[in-house]
C-alpha cells in the first residue's frame, strides 16, 4: 500500500513539475515573439536650441543706412559702386510730399493730445469719484467690524451665563446630596428623593445643551464676522485698483511722443532742404530705393569700408531666424578652421525669397579672405520644463501628438505589459528633446526604441535594464 502511495505521489509530482516546464518554455516562446522595447522616464531640462547655418566670407563690412520712412524720393544721387564720405548727399526727398505728411502727423498729435486731455480730465473726476467711494466704503467697513464685533460679545456673555447656571446647578445638587446622605432621607420617602435627583438631573442636562448651543453661537458669531468683515475688506480694496486708465494714458503718451519725434526728423530735412546726407563713409554695395518710390522701413543703402575687416554672410530659415537676433554671440569655423567668435551685426528678410533671411557677422581683424566657406553655431538657452522626452518618444499623426508608455496586467501566463497611448501637447522642442504637458508622470515608462513596429494595445517584453 505505502508503494502504491510513494507511486502515485511520485507520479503527481512528475506530472507537476512536466506541467511548469511546459508553462514556462510556453512563456519563453510566447515572450520570444513579442517587440522589445525600451523605456525611459521624463526629466525636468532646459530646451536649448542650436541654430547652424553655412555661408560665405566677402570683403568689407556691410552697414546700413536707415532713412525716414515714407518719404517720396525726388531724386537718387547715388547708386551701386559709389564710393561716399561722411555727409554726402545720398538722396534728395519731395519737399510738397513731405510737407503733406508732416501736417498728417501733426494732425494725428494733435487728436492724441486731444484723447491724453479727455483721459485726464475724466480720471480726474473718476479720482474724485473714487474718494467718495473709498470712504464710503471705510466706513461700511468700520460699521460692520463694530456690529459683528457686537454680536461676537453677546454671543460670548451667552456662553458665560450659561457656564454660571451650570456650575450653580451643580452646586446645589452637590449640597442637596450632602444633605440627603446626613439626614438619611428625613421625611422624604426614597421614591420622593429619586424623583427629585431624577429632576436635577434633567436640568442639568438641560443647561449643558444650553451651554453647547451658546458655544456654537458664538462660534458662529465669529465665523460670520469675519467673513462679513473679509468681504468688506476686498469692496475696500476693489475700489483701491489701479485705474485702468492709467495704462491707456501711458499708450497715447509713448505714441504722442513717437508722433512728435517723426516731426521733429521731418523738420530736420526741411531745414537741409530735403537733402539725406550719408552718416559715414564708405562704398554703396546695395540701394534698396528708387527715384519716384518710398523710403522702406528697413535699411535704404549698404555701404561697405575696404578698411573693416571681412565679415561672413549667411542664409537662415524663417525658423532660425527666430532664434537669431541682431547683435546675438555666435561661433564661426572657417573652411575647417579653430572657431572663432562674432556677432551679429545685421539680419533682413531677403526681398526675392521670402521666409529667408540674411544675417551678416562682422570677423576680427586679419581673419578670413573673400571667399572662404564657413559655418555659423547660435546657441539660444531656452526654458526649464518639468517634463522633457527624447524626439525618440515623441510621435505625430495629423494634428495630434502622442506617445506610447508601457503598464502591467495579468494576463494567461502571469504578469504581462502592454502599450498605451497618451496624447500630449508640445510646448517647445529642439532637434534631440521634446517639452511635452499632458497626462504623463515622472513614473510613466515612456517607450523611446521598439525592436518592432508597435500600437496602442500591443504586449510587448521590456528590455534589459528597462
Amino acid at each position: 500500500m505505502d508503494k502504491r502511495r510513494k507511486r502515485i505521489v511520485g507520479g503527481l509530482a512528475a506530472f507537476m513539475v512536466f506541467m511548469w516546464l511546459c508553462t514556462l518554455i510556453s512563456k519563453s516562446i510566447y515572450a520570444s515573439k513579442l517587440p522589445m522595447v525600451s523605456t525611459t522616464r521624463t526629466d525636468s531640462k532646459y530646451i536649448e536650441h542650436i541654430v547652424e547655418a553655412e555661408g560665405i566670407v566677402e570683403a568689407g563690412a556691410k552697414l546700413p543706412v536707415t532713412i525716414l520712412s515714407g518719404l517720396r524720393v525726388e531724386e537718387l544721387a547715388v547708386q551701386t559702386g559709389d564710393k561716399v564720405e561722411e555727409g554726402d548727399l545720398l538722396l534728395v526727398v519731395d519737399l510738397e510730399d513731405m510737407k503733406q505728411i508732416m501736417d498728417e502727423q501733426e494732425l494725428a498729435a494733435q487728436k492724441v493730445q486731444l484723447q491724453i486731455d479727455e483721459i485726464v480730465h475724466n480720471k480726474e473726476l473718476a479720482q474724485n469719484q473714487k474718494a467718495l467711494e473709498e470712504a464710503r466704503a471705510r466706513e461700511d467697513y468700520d460699521a460692520l467690524a463694530r456690529y459683528q464685533d457686537t454680536l461676537v460679545g453677546r454671543a460670548a456673555e451667552g456662553v458665560v451665563q450659561a457656564e454660571e447656571a451650570l456650575e450653580e446647578l451643580q452646586a446645589e445638587n452637590r449640597e442637596h446630596e450632602n444633605d440627603w446622605q446626613k439626614e438619611d432621607g428625613g421625611s422624604k420617602t426614597e421614591e420622593e428623593m429619586e424623583a427629585e435627583r431624577k429632576a436635577r438631573e434633567q436640568e442639568e442636562e438641560r443647561l449643558k445643551q444650553e451651554l453647547q448651543a451658546a458655544a456654537y453661537a458664538e462660534a458662529d458669531a465669529k465665523w460670520n464676522r469675519d467673513n462679513t468683515i473679509k468681504d468688506a475688506g476686498r469692496k475696500v480694496e476693489d475700489v483701491l485698483q489701479e485705474d485702468k486708465a492709467d495704462a491707456t494714458l501711458a499708450v497715447y503718451r509713448s505714441e504722442l511722443s513717437a508722433v512728435q519725434e517723426k516731426i521733429a526728423a521731418y523738420q530736420a530735412i526741411l531745414e537741409q532742404e530735403g537733402r539725406v546726407t550719408s552718416p559715414l563713409g564708405g562704398m554703396v554695395t546695395d540701394v534698396f530705393v528708387q527715384t519716384g518710390g518710398r523710403v522702406p522701413d528697413t535699411a535704404s543703402f549698404l555701404l561697405a569700408d575696404d578698411e573693416v575687416p571681412c565679415q561672413f554672410r549667411a542664409s537662415l530659415t524663417k525658423e532660425q531666424k527666430s532664434y537669431v537676433n541682431l547683435g546675438d554671440d555666435v561661433k564661426l569655423q572657417l573652411d575647417g578652421r579653430k572657431k572663432i567668435d562674432a556677432k551679429v551685426d545685421y539680419i533682413e528678410e531677403n526681398e526675392n525669397m521670402p521666409g529667408t533671411y540674411t544675417a551678416l557677422l562682422r570677423l576680427p581683424e586679419e581673419t578670413g579672405m573673400p571667399g572662404l566657406s564657413g559655418r555659423m553655431t547660435c546657441s539660444k538657452a531656452g526654458d526649464k520644463y518639468p517634463c522633457c522626452v527624447s524626439l525618440l518618444a515623441l510621435h505625430a499623426e495629423k494634428d495630434r501628438n502622442f506617445v506610447y508608455v508601457v503598464n502591467e496586467r495579468e494576463g494567461i501566463l502571469g504578469t504581462e505589459y502592454y502599450v498605451e497611448e497618451i496624447i500630449v501637447s508640445v510646448a517647445d522642442k529642439n532637434d534631440k528633446l521634446a517639452a511635452i504637458e499632458g497626462a504623463v508622470t515622472a513614473e510613466s515608462l515612456i517607450i523611446e526604441n521598439s525592436t518592432k513596429e508597435i500600437k496602442k494595445g500591443d504586449v510587448v517584453r521590456l528590455a534589459d535594464g528597462a
